[in-house]
């Protein structure tokens, strides 16, 4: 698990599955501020400014598009949060046990840090990238050409017009984003429930809210720029890196690169709060599960 010394023992099917749970319920929960920061970073449509606040974007695209466009490429996220947050919670935990001090059970801030930016680097390479190029170019697509049908038919077109590099259109970015953002998610949580653990604090619902919240806004503030370039990178048609950072530029400038950030930081003080709190929570309830049935198995091996 994600806290100290207390969780070392954690089986890795146990941080796989409870990150795999934990990932898709806040993605699924907090999907319509990622999509309203999504739209905000795509390029603006000429004559159509593209207002600040994430609610409002929100009301505008459910009143002229529908709730089917709201929700353009939510199964895209949540499939690739899913492999995402069990695959970067599983390195985590291994990386962080591997590092732990063997007295205490916890790291310092450094080695938090460097184990949430291994785990973000694998999950990016793993399944981050091609699902978020097509989340993205899913609400690209939805406001422009409206060409794919779904998440599976862009997927296709994609792969037909660019083959595995067109689902990898991206990478660089969404890679720097994952790494800084696992680390700093991840580190930051990590070294909050290390020093609570030392003082005695409790471990509640309550405490898991507010660690991941804070988590969020450290995350979002370190890692913005990298987002915005991932995004540009990813877009239906897509682009380079290089042509993603030019294009930021051209349009705003140095500050673009902060664009939708009060969107994303609703969402990842929101999100962050949810993803620890339901890995807990899931880890509480599939423990006890795989212990008995590895209990059951080796009962039934001996007889």
């Amino acid at each position: 698990m994600v806290s100290g010394a207390n969780d070392s023992k954690t089986p890795p099917i146990v941080s796989l599955t409870a990150g795999g749970v934990a990932g898709g319920i806040e993605a699924f929960t907090s999907y319509p501020l990622e999509f309203a920061k999504t739209r905000v970073q795509l390029r603006s449509q000429k004559g159509i400014p593209t207002p600040k606040n994430p609610f409002l974007v929100v009301t505008r695209v459910y009143q002229k598009e529908g709730i089917r466009s709201l929700y353009k490429g939510c199964a895209a996220l949540v499939v690739g949060s899913i492999g995402k947050d069990g695959v970067r919670f599983l390195f985590f935990d291994q990386i962080k046990h591997a590092f732990a001090d063997p007295q205490t059970g916890t790291l310092s801030p450094l080695r938090n840090l460097a184990a949430g930016m291994t785990a973000g680097v694998v999950a990016s390479i793993t399944c981050v990238t091609p699902t978020e190029r097509i989340k993205t170019a899913l609400i690209d697509d939805a406001r422009n050409e409206k060409r794919f049908r779904s998440g599976l038919h862009a997927t296709s077109v994609i792969w037909k017009e660019h083959g595995i590099l067109g689902l990898y259109r991206g990478f660089v970015g969404t890679t720097l984003k994952q790494a800084s953002a696992t680390a700093f998610r991840l580190g930051t949580y990590n070294i909050l429930k290390d020093f609570e653990t030392t003082r005695n604090i409790p471990q509640n619902t309550a405490t898991n809210f507010a660690n991941g919240s804070v988590a969020g806004i450290v995350t979002t503030l370190c890692t913005q720029p990298f987002d915005v370039i991932k995004t540009r990178s990813q877009s239906a048609h897509g682009m380079s890196t290089a042509e993603a950072v030019k294009s930021v530029l051209v349009d705003y400038g140095i500050k673009g690169f902060w664009k939708g950030t009060t969107m994303r930081l609703g969402r990842t003080v929101f999100s962050g709060g949810i993803l620890f709190t339901s890995y807990e929570a899931a880890v509480k309830i599939i423990s006890p599960l795989y212990s008995g049935l590895t209990h059951m198995v080796v009962a039934e091996t001996l007889d």
